[in-house]
């Protein structure tokens, strides 16, 4: 039955948008900034209940602040973190990718994904590989400390940017992940 719900609601994200007059199709049409923030702080408790982490709570300002760093990202077409001056006490995860080709899941996916070069541990001592670059996104989801996050999604002509702000930060050296 879930997997039914959730294809139903994957569905109701395909949409037409009427663009100056011309009709063009999107598969990043999310229904209500309500529904993308549910989709996004579920798809992270997910991975925070699996790892014996309290779950985390939207925050709109982070989301706020999260939408105008995507915003600056489509418009310049630069990549990277913003500075720590930038989200002062706060961690970012980037992702960027083909416009119209991804959807949320995809998207929180690719992060997620690195649970599994992850092993508990002082960080930055948490990778399989002895990387920690291998899973610091999967170590911003799950870090306990992170009690808020905030995302949001823009897009050039050629690419989606999904930025996504927590508070307070995590991967702090010497603590530990779980």
């Amino acid at each position: 039955m879930k997997r039914h719900i959730l294809l139903a609601a994957a569905a109701a994200c395909f949409a037409l948008i009427p663009i100056n007059g011309a009709i063009a199709a999107s598969t990043m049409m999310i229904p209500s900034a309500t529904m993308f923030g549910t989709r996004v702080l579920a798809l992270h408790n997910q991975l925070r209940w699996a790892a014996g982490v309290r779950p985390a709570v939207w925050d709109r300002a982070l989301a706020a602040a999260a939408d105008a760093y995507a915003a600056r990202l489509a418009s310049s077409g630069r990549w990277g973190h913003s500075s720590d001056a930038q989200r002062a006490g706060q961690g970012e995860n980037l992702w960027m990718g083909t416009h119209g080709a991804f959807s949320i899941d995809q998207m929180v996916g690719s992060w997620a994904s690195e649970r599994r070069l992850f092993r508990s541990g002082a960080f930055p001592r948490v990778s399989y590989t002895g990387s920690w670059d291998d899973v610091g996104h999967y170590t911003q989801m799950i870090w306990p400390g992170s009690t808020r996050v905030g995302c949001a999604v823009r897009s050039s002509a050629s690419y989606d940017y999904m930025v996504c702000r927590y508070s307070p930060g995590g991967n702090v050296v010497g603590l530990r992940v779980p």
